[in-house]
């Protein structure tokens, strides 16, 4: 698998990526990316068919100027800012890939695998330490005032669960929120993981969703939401590992973010459509 570390310089561009790429692989790869990247400024994404005037407070992100885009995959619409590591990875559909509820299972416990052998293990000196993420896995940890206090204690637990439809959570509170689309040949999986975010800020920017997982319970997002303390290059490469995402993407569809950005995800008519 290829593998890029690439934020691209405005929200706009970076949303264009994930959708060029995997153009890309279904046009000419014959294997999939995995790409990171982390926003330097807020802004809002609406899940494909939300609806921004009931997800969004308009309000107060016109008046501190936070931009409100629309992504070309489902799910919830989130905060992107400081402190997210967000991932996309692009896969051949194949027999583990076979259904929108396949591929979220055949990712997802995969990644609740890998998150709970980082906060089982004592941090490692350097990323490359860190050999296989998904050998047994070590000590787990426990949530308090919403946010990851990482133990050493065997007899304390807190397991990684996958819940809702492509959430990860421990204790309840959720910390990696999913999403994908599908095409012939490959398919879109692509997420965020709160590795310092200021939750304060989603409670300023989202409203309460209407359509919630049970396990929400009318949480507001304060209540709901957790940072993983985690680094960023840890969790990087333990998910370069398990995905062997080692060669580095050479070919870049610029002009087709270029164009996407253009025709699409730079346009009042694609972002607030709904």
């Amino acid at each position: 698998m290829k593998f890029c570390d690439l934020t691209l310089p405005t929200p706009e561009e970076n949303l264009a990526c994930d959708e060029a790429l995997l153009d890309m692989c279904e046009a000419v790869l014959e294997e999939g990316v995995l790409r990171f990247w982390e926003p330097k400024q807020y802004f809002v994404v609406v899940g494909y068919a939300n609806q921004v005037a009931t997800d969004v407070n308009i309000t107060f992100c016109e008046a501190h100027g936070i931009p409100i885009l629309r992504r070309c995959t489902g799910g919830g619409t989130v905060l992107q800012g400081p402190g997210c590591l967000n991932y996309s990875l692009v896969l051949p559909i194949g027999d583990a890939c076979r259904s929108i509820l396949e591929t979220n299972r055949f990712i997802l416990e995969q990644h609740s695998t890998v998150v709970t052998h980082l906060l089982g293990q004592s941090a490692p000196a350097k990323p490359g330490a860190i050999s296989n993420p998904l050998s047994t896995p070590g000590i787990q940890s426990s949530s308090r005032e919403n946010r990851l206090q990482v133990t050493t204690e065997r007899d304390t637990f807190a397991k990684v669960k996958w819940q809702g439809q492509t959430d990860l959570a421990i204790g309840g509170l959720k910390f990696s929120g999913n999403a994908q689309r599908r095409k012939k040949k490959f398919l879109l999986f692509h997420g965020t993981f709160l590795l310092g975010l200021e939750i304060g800020m989603v409670e300023k920017t989202l409203l309460s969703p209407p359509r919630q997982p049970e396990y929400r319970r009318n949480r507001s997002h304060a209540d709901f939401l957790m940072n993983l303390t985690l680094s960023r290059e840890h969790l990087s490469w333990a998910l370069r590992m398990l995905w062997q995402a080692i060669e580095p993407l050479r070919q870049f569809p610029v002009a087709d973010i270029d164009r996407l950005v253009r025709e699409k995800y730079g346009t009042r008519e694609w972002n607030l459509r709904l």
